[in-house]
């Protein structure tokens, strides 16, 4: 059983496991965080970005000048983004049978893996993982082709070059494999390749393993997956919460028994608490808006923007702001808000409830329509007739690298009255804003990641009592800013094995037993048809039954063994003890034999007669049948 490390983000995983002559790949993540090293790509002609320096070598050589610019002291790229894709060269990606999603961040790399790698298998996921996995690729899509960019940069990868530069982008790693962003051709090609299930579904891979997804709790349709044979189970556990929000809480007591689980997706903020978060979001908003200030809130369209629309439904009218505006910007806002209504059995038991009285399960339905919510495919058309200030707006993307949100911070990022407030923790913030540089906009930092944290982890660990735990190496150590926090690492026994990018980890279990069925008697061999001109196929082909072998079945006395060598004239044996059985030397033949609970090896130096006379006095004392 062997792990494929392909993704060096713990959050954002790509795993293939090897087993039971499966090959199975762990979701495909696709790290956008290579992104924050390029300039944004502004809506409309930006003077400030077009003016920016290009970056000059310390020996005054100016020959990357076009391709990197500078600004406030960071080096950037001036070319279409590119992401950090999966490991392409650990192991032949066109023998993976079939990849399992667990959530619709996890799939974000799919296109890259199906479509350029000759991946012919089938993917499983579940519909909302699906159906939302489209909405975000479609507007990562969008977002970058409706602003073309004339220029590419290639000439930075060069390694040579690449030592030259300033961090971030000296550090950069497998930028060779960053690639640009896929088309929506691709995207349909690479989704018409899933095939949807249920939660607690088994499905049958090829008679030798059975997968079953399981709610994770984490966001709609989020999957846990059980990969399991008759004698053996992997648990897969990747992005679970055991928090109360609007998807089915996770399913714990299926992962019980597990002989591994490879634990990957926890809180990339393990410090801070989801409630608290949302709490500081709401107050900081209302401040700012209350002082005649606009609101910016970047993020995904689908996701927290549910719970925070939730949240903000029940406080505007405390606060005071019933009349203020809520715009929500991206190409996939109305499907996005449709599909949350729609996916009912998706969601926790308070919400399902809801559809049953008959009442929209979310509180966003009210909001749009009392006109208070307000949704749009861009800022183009109809939003730049209703738009009104001050106000609140939601849209993407949270690296602000792309989309609606570049518009919005060039024009709002002059005024220190407006704030823009970061709920996404994918990104960090402070090199998010790194291109906006000087800024006058207040900036506000409340992450909200309802992942489990290490001290729910350790609670789940103890629960389930796994005999082996998998997962990231950073999650076996403390964060490198907190090197004291021993509490914010996976504290379990064993000690967990842990994984790097382009690592290759041999698992610890072993199997012992398989299930096998045996015919009573060899087919006879059919007569042969006469001669004929016209082809067969394959199928009639009858291979020549040869005899079987003879299997062999005992063990092997060592005491009784060496008396039986000394019979026949050996007379210098020694016997070694190992952890897994016996070495018997013998000298003078300097010859080795290493007798094992399941297997005896017999080596000696291009002997023979030597080596088959051995074998005849080993197998004395094995039984045949």
């Amino acid at each position: 059983m062997k792990l494929y490390c392909l993704s060096g983000h713990p959050t954002l995983p790509c795993n293939v496991l090897k087993f039971k002559s499966t090959t199975i790949m762990l979701d495909c993540g696709l790290d956008m965080t290579s992104t924050l090293n390029f300039l944004p790509l502004p809506l409309v002609q930006s003077p400030r970005l077009s003016k920016l320096p290009g970056w000059v070598l310390k020996d005054g050589s100016t020959f990357l000048d076009k391709e990197l610019k500078e600004c406030s002291g960071h080096v950037f790229v001036d070319s279409v983004p590119e992401f950090c894709l999966p490991e392409t060269e650990l192991l032949d990606l066109s023998t993976v049978d079939v990849i399992l999603i667990s959530n619709y961040h996890c799939m974000m790399a799919l296109p890259y893996i199906t479509e350029y790698t000759g991946f012919t298998g089938t993917v499983y996921a579940t519909e909302p993982t699906v159906q939302i996995g489209r909405l975000l690729m479609e507007e990562l899509v969008n977002s970058i082709e409706r602003v073309p960019k004339a220029q590419s940069a290639s000439m930075w990868k060069n390694k040579e070059v690449q030592r030259l530069l300033p961090a971030p982008l000296k550090d950069a790693v497998e930028v060779s494999m960053w690639r640009k962003c896929y088309t929506m051709p691709e995207v349909n090609a690479a989704l018409s390749k899933i095939q949807l299930v249920g939660y607690s579904q088994k499905i049958e891979l090829f008679g030798a393993v059975q997968v079953t997804p399981l709610s994770s709790g984490y966001a709609l349709g989020s999957s846990n997956w059980i990969i399991q044979s008759h004698y053996e189970k992997v648990s897969y556990v990747s992005g679970s919460s055991l928090l109360t929000t609007h998807p089915q809480p996770m399913d714990q007591a299926s992962l019980k028994n597990s002989d591994v689980l490879i634990l990957t997706g926890l809180t990339q903020i393990p410090t801070a608490n989801p409630d608290g978060m949302v709490g500081e979001f709401c107050s900081n908003l209302a401040m700012t808006v209350r002082n005649g200030g606009n609101v910016l809130v970047p993020c995904y369209p689908s996701g927290v923007i549910y719970d925070l629309l939730e949240c903000l439904y029940q406080y505007i009218d405390s606060a005071g702001l019933s009349n203020v505006p809520f715009y929500f910007i991206s190409p996939v806002a109305n499907s996005s808000l449709e599909f949350s209504q729609i996916f009912a059995e998706w969601l926790c038991h308070n919400k399902q409830t809801k559809v049953y009285l008959p009442e929209p399960p979310f509180p966003h339905a009210e909001l749009i329509q009392t006109n208070k919510l307000k949704h749009y495919p861009s800022i183009h058309g109809d939003f730049s007739n209703d738009f009104k200030q001050p106000c609140v707006v939601f849209t993407g993307h949270p690296s602000l690298r792309f989309g609606d949100v570049v518009h919005f911070m060039e024009l709002w990022g002059k005024s220190s009255l407006n704030t823009v407030i970061f709920t996404e923790p994918d990104f960090s913030y402070l090199d998010a804003l790194a291109p906006y540089q000087p800024l006058a906009m207040k900036c506000v930092y409340c992450p909200i990641d309802t992942r489990l944290n290490f001290i729910q982890v350790s609670k789940l660990l103890k629960e389930v009592q796994p005999l082996h735990v998998v997962c990231p190496e950073q999650y076996t150590q403390p964060p490198p800013t907190q090197s004291h926090r021993t509490d914010l690492m996976i504290d379990c026994q064993p000690p967990p094995m842990s994984y790097r990018r382009a690592e290759v980890l041999t698992l610890p279990y072993k199997r012992r037993y398989e299930k096998i069925e045996i015919m009573p008697d060899l087919p006879p061999k059919p007569p042969q048809p006469p001669a004929s001109k016209k082809r067969k196929r394959v199928s009639e082909d009858v291979p020549d039954c040869k005899p079987l072998k003879p299997l062999l079945s005992g063990s092997i006395p060592v005491d009784q063994f060496v008396q039986t060598l000394e019979k026949h004239g050996f007379s210098d044996v020694k016997v070694e003890d190992t952890a897994k059985g016996h070495i018997v030397l013998l000298q003078e033949a300097e010859t080795l034999i290493q007798i094992e609970e399941d297997s005896t090896h017999i080596i000696c130096d291009n002997d023979e007669p030597l080596r088959v006379k051995l074998r005849d006095l080993v197998l004395k004392f094995l039984q045949k049948f």
